[in-house]
């Protein structure tokens, strides 16, 4: 089936209902999602959204703890753009009626998380602040933005001048369709689920970032994921995630004989940055000893904290005890496609958002609640750009087709994510990434393999492969400790890393300074909106 449109969203989280909502003043929007609309990691997101709006709080702080979390590794008049916009959609949000959790005085509650040094977190519903916003974003929507469930894309299609023209999906029967439309945008998510214990749905596998990879977009900052220190762990395997919320109410970590983790090991103690934290606990956990959250000391737990309270309670975790039981998982992945605060990638007329997007906000660790705040903000400056300055596309004569004859050897799902946990996951050295890399394939066996021939399984198997593959060689490359990205064999920051970027396109992988190239973001400018 072929489908014209004005634009397709590929994913339906947070930042892609956000840009859809705003298109749709103009353009009839495609929304392709490969699960159910409301399954995916936006909808499960405990945290809140950071943003100033307390009359003792600034821009300046939450732009300063930002960097200080990140190890100043961003592009830093985004991450200025992001808090001060993000101000203006928040309060947007609210003035659309977002059920913003608020005192009893009427005032907009505000929490703190780990590495912020104002409250400035806010909430909907206790800890189901990403389903509240999911529902109300869904909720806003118009006819003309038109929503496709269970159907997977596999190839983005360019024409003869290098633009992105479409993209070609198959449903769960395995029906093919072929959408051309004048801009693709891709929205996908995290890849958390590459990993073996994750806070990330199951088919978080990096999408987004395999799509752009095999159609030649730039690639970068791969090397940082962020393992959340506080994942629910029962009988060596993660059942959910315990927001960093809960230390900001009270909470702490304990060792099995009740000693706090935390103390004397940095001066935020339970709420120092998550690299920090995740850190202290894998080499607690290391040791062979079992590592708890103590959360004694916070009154009304179930009413302030529902559906944690639900996960332990299903899980057979009393509550009342007191504590529960936890280890790091991956949570978020700091890298993506190289974009700017519009969402424009390398390839004109292919613009990515949300987590999938590397925009350099983030930098080499993400600050707690910052996601929520880059989905509903970065979402609504994309689309009010495309908006203004968006044209058709009248090309649509396709690139030729590459004969895809190769065959493809692939780990299963389950050996793939015990690797990638065991040799590339919070802690890392060259001996174990390079055995792993020698099980990854390149990106030249991955470019002549026919994805059209596979089924939805085998296509995010081969996906999984090939972010992998990107975070292990990215990994391999930056010979320092910095974030989330630890190297024990190189074990300290290291100055000539600083604003030093791994950067993939094609079959090329080079460092760069800065995460643009010279004058980059105003040629595509140029290319996408004369």
């Amino acid at each position: 089936m072929k489908i014209e449109t004005d634009i397709v969203i590929i994913g339906s989280g947070i930042a892609a209902l956000q840009a859809a909502q705003v298109l749709s003043r103009r353009f009839t929007v495609h929304i392709i999602t490969k699960s159910d609309i409301r399954n995916g990691s936006s909808y499960k997101a405990q945290g809140g959204i950071a943003a100033v709006i307390s009359h003792d709080d600034h821009s300046t702080l939450h732009i300063q703890d930002t960097l200080l979390a990140g190890e100043h590794h961003h592009v830093e008049q985004h991450v200025e753009r992001l808090v001060e916009k993000g101000i203006e959609t928040v309060h947007q949000l609210i003035n659309q009626d977002f059920p913003v959790d608020r005192t009893n005085q009427g005032a907009i509650s505000l929490g703190l998380e780990g590495a912020h040094s104002k409250p400035r977190i806010l909430h909907s519903g206790g800890d189901a602040t990403g389903k509240a916003l999911v529902e109300h974003l869904i909720a806003e929507l118009p006819e003309n933005v038109i929503v496709h469930e269970h159907e997977i894309a596999y190839e983005l299609l360019l024409n003869t001048h290098g633009e992105c023209i479409g993209v070609k999906t198959k449903k769960i029967d395995s029906r093919d369709s072929t959408y051309y439309t004048s801009y693709v945008i891709l929205a996908t998510g995290g890849a958390g689920s590459v990993y073996a214990c994750t806070s990330n749905c199951p088919d978080s596998v990096g999408d987004g970032i395999a799509l752009s990879y095999l159609a030649g977009a730039q690639i970068t900052d791969m090397e940082f994921v962020q393992f959340h220190p506080s994942l629910l762990y029962i009988n060596g395997a993660a059942k959910g995630l315990v927001s960093e919320a809960v230390r900001g109410a009270g909470g702490y970590f304990i060792d099995q004989y009740g000693h706090r983790l935390m103390e004397n090991k940095h001066p935020l103690g339970d709420l120092a940055p998550r690299h920090v934290t995740a850190f202290e606990i894998y080499k607690e956990r290391a040791k062979g000893n079992e590592v708890f959250l103590d959360i004694s000391a916070i009154s009304d737990f179930k009413s302030k904290f529902p559906t944690i309270s639900q996960i332990c309670e299903e899980n057979g975790i009393a509550i009342s005890q007191g504590r529960i039981p936890i280890a790091p998982g991956s949570h978020f992945l700091m890298g993506g496609i190289s974009a700017d605060c519009y969402g424009r990638t390398s390839i004109p007329r292919l613009l990515a958002t949300g987590e999938t997007a590397c925009t350099g906000v983030h930098g080499a660790n993400r600050l707690a609640s910052n996601s929520l705040l880059e989905g509903i903000t970065f979402g609504k400056l994309m689309a009010e750009n495309l908006l203004s300055y968006g044209t058709r596309q009248n090309h649509f004569q396709e690139c030729p087709t590459l004969n895809k004859d190769k065959k493809l050897t692939l780990l299963s799902a389950k050996t793939l994510q015990e690797e990638m946990l065991k040799n590339a996951g919070i802690i890392r050295n060259r001996e174990d990434l390079t055995k792993l890399q020698e099980l990854l394939p390149t990106y030249d066996q991955v470019r002549f393999f026919d994805l059209s021939k596979c089924t939805k399984q085998q296509i995010e198997l081969t996906f999984m492969h090939i972010t992998s593959s990107l975070i292990v060689n990215a990994a391999l490359l930056r010979e320092e400790s910095r974030g989330a990205h630890i190297r024990e064999d190189f074990a300290r920051l290291h100055q000539g890393w600083q604003n030093k970027w791994v950067v993939f396109e094609k079959e090329k992988t080079y460092v760069r300074e800065g995460l643009y190239e010279q004058n980059q973001t105003a040629n595509n400018v140029k290319a996408i909106f004369q």
